[in-house]
């Protein structure tokens, strides 16, 4: 009888150990995937971006700490991608238009950073916004100006970009979005972007 108590407790105990680990990596049973625990992550403790140099489509550099005092709609972008970021970009174009008095009043700011910088030199940028629609105001497309700064940026937002061998990446697709204080405060499916516009305006009049 005391073996079979003593199996029954120890059973109970590794039980419940199991749980408790389950709970802490699940944020509480909220989480199932590496995505949903990182999405969770940033809106309970929102992240600050780093203080990075980024060269944009017109060839200007410029700081990301330069943009604080404005909200950031910010995607992750290749410019020869035909798939998510092909969509991402009409998304973008039309944001441009549902946003432009914000845009205009400097409110708020759509931004997309190339993880490819090696390719997407300004003039492939400036090519990737032509192709999507850009409207010509609100929305910055740019490319870290060296290695050190990309892996910041990749590591602040989540982002993993894994070259597929034939040109290509395989990668996670977001829109993150960044607060005036400079902060990644939130995380929207890729093909979100009315659900990102409706957050960002329903903070910018509360």
């Amino acid at each position: 009888m005391r073996t079979i108590l003593r199996t029954l407790l120890a059973s109970v105990i590794v039980l419940a150990a199991g749980v408790a680990t389950l709970a802490a990596t699940t944020h509480g049973f909220r989480a199932y995937t590496s995505e949903t625990a990182r999405r969770i992550e940033v809106r309970e403790h929102p992240r600050a971006l780093p203080a990075v140099q980024l060269e944009t489509a017109r060839g200007e550099l410029i700081n990301l700490e330069a943009l604080r005092g404005q909200w950031l709609l910010v995607d992750f972008i290749y410019t020869r991608c035909m798939t998510y970021c092909s969509v991402q970009g009409s998304q973008y174009a039309q944001l441009q238009d549902r946003m432009a008095p914000l845009i205009e009043a400097g409110t708020v700011r759509l931004l997309s950073i190339s993880f490819d910088p090696a390719y997407d030199a300004p003039e492939e940028l400036a090519a990737y916004l032509r192709r999507s629609g850009d409207r010509g105001a609100g929305w910055i497309a740019a490319r870290p100006t060296d290695p050190e700064s990309l892996q910041a940026l990749l590591r602040v937002f989540g982002v993993t970009a894994i070259p597929d061998g034939i040109g290509g990446y395989v990668h996670n697709a977001a829109i993150a979005v960044v607060d005036a204080d400079g902060r990644l405060v939130h995380i929207f499916d890729w093909d979100a972007a009315a659900e990102a516009e409706r957050y960002v305006r329903d903070r910018i009049r509360s």
